[in-house]
């Protein structure tokens, strides 16, 4: 199942007064970008989610404190280098690395250093070649512009073992006026993101305050990024930034509700679990994704619990990576999850199929089982868990895994 490339790459550029621009700072041997810069016209509202890693790289630290360390703010930049996540090098400049990034990207933007924030992915534990870096940023003036093209270079420099790059548009109105949000993002492997998720950067031309466009990324990264896992893992840099520039022209949204928040956040939403859905599908070598539908628990924090013990299962990915429904490892991993369940009310489907319930298995015979294995092959595979215990519910999606996974990691820095 080779992730597709999707068939237009328009995204940050599109909402009013937003620029864009990818190129090279030599960090990857093989020459390939490496390097995004996201800007706007104007100072925005600003908003952030970042990983509840506690090793976090220095660009997490710096973008914390760029926002006040509540999360949101006012920045009018996101500059963003790959192949070196400048991760465990505080000892090494690591953090003033990061600095330095922020400030050459303002001399750019014209912007002050702290309205800037600043990402980086790839390799754990060696020292950010800053230089080179600065280089490739004072760099990148010329190629900043509007339009797909700028749009596709600013996805492809964020990029490390993603397969495609990631995008993703949508388009509404707020008090009758043309609204537009835009995103793009990476993440392959190490995935299973807590508060928030790989790099996810959005651009927006709505009218929103800070605070009340950090309740709204909040919201939506909850039903998106944190119910997703390719391999269990959650990074050390994740982050999704998400900048407002209010040139829309809507009505300023003030508060955490109202028809007109409501519609922001259900379009965030929307743009979160596109983006989501794209970083599983290019999970690292996934064959196939499943999607984990839990039910009947009492809190939607009982039934997250028990879908990302599912999704994370090692046993459960191996299973769907070769087609075994084996619902076993399902009940198995939803016992683990801490929630009190009643086995004898529990019941379990794949692909529509129930296998379980009433605490004995319904499918037994060879034969069915053999259909069911064949129904599995398939791009997706849909399961369900049903505790008939309560009203709550949540949706999660995994990959597979697979030997090339393994390939993949195997030797990753060597």
């Amino acid at each position: 199942m080779p992730p597709s490339r999707p068939s237009s790459l328009a995204s940050v550029t599109v909402p009013q007064g937003f620029f864009a621009a990818g190129g090279t700072c030599g960090i990857k041997e093989s020459g390939k970008p490496d390097l995004a810069l996201i800007a706007a016209d104007r100072p925005c509202s600003a908003a952030a989610l970042f990983t509840t890693n506690q090793f976090k790289g220095a660009p997490v630290l710096v973008g914390m404190r760029h926002l006040d360390n509540q999360g949101y703010g006012s920045a009018q930049a996101i500059v963003c280098n790959s192949g070196n996540a400048n991760v465990a090098t505080l000892a090494k400049g690591g953090e003033q690395h990061a600095v330095d990034m922020c400030k050459a990207a303002a001399e750019l933007v014209g912007c002050d250093p702290h309205e800037v924030l600043p990402a980086s992915t790839g390799v754990i534990g060696r020292p950010l070649p800053i230089e080179g870096v600065l280089d490739g940023i004072r760099g990148l003036k010329p190629a900043l512009g509007r339009g797909e093209k700028h749009d596709t270079a600013a996805a492809q420099g964020i990029m490390t073992t993603d397969l495609v790059e990631k995008c993703t548009l949508q388009s509404f109105e707020i008090d009758g006026k043309p609204c537009h949000l835009g995103g793009v993002g990476k993440g392959s492997g190490m995935i299973a993101p807590s508060m928030a998720t790989m790099l996810i950067f959005f651009t927006t031309d709505v009218a929103i305050e800070p605070s009340v466009l950090h309740e709204a990324l909040r919201r939506a990264n909850a039903e998106s990024f944190n119910r997703i896992s390719v391999d269990s893992d959650t990074s050390t840099s994740d982050t999704v930034y998400l900048l407002a520039n209010g040139a829309a022209g809507n009505a300023r949204i003030e508060q955490p509700d109202g028809p007109a928040f409501d519609r922001f956040v259900d379009a965030l939403t929307a743009a979160c679990r596109d983006l989501a859905g794209q970083v599983v599908v290019d999970g690292e070598g996934a064959t196939r994704i499943f999607e984990v539908h839990v039910k009947g628990l009492p809190s939607i924090e009982e039934a997250d619990r028990i879908g990302r013990a599912v999704t994370n299962s090692p046993l459960v990915k191996t299973a769907i990576h070769g087609c075994d429904p084996n619902w076993g490892r399902l009940v198995m991993a939803a016992g683990k999850a801490g929630v009190e369940l009643d086995p004898s009310n529990f019941m379990v489907s794949i692909q529509g199929v129930t296998v379980f319930a009433n605490g004995s298995p319904t499918v037994t015979e060879p034969r069915p089982l053999a259909g069911l294995a064949k129904k599995m092959r398939t791009d997706r595979v849909r399961i369900t868990l049903d505790a008939h215990h309560g009203p709550a519910e949540a949706v999660w999606l995994g990959c597979d895994l697979s030997r090339q996974y393994i390939a993949i990691n195997a030797d990753y820095t060597t």
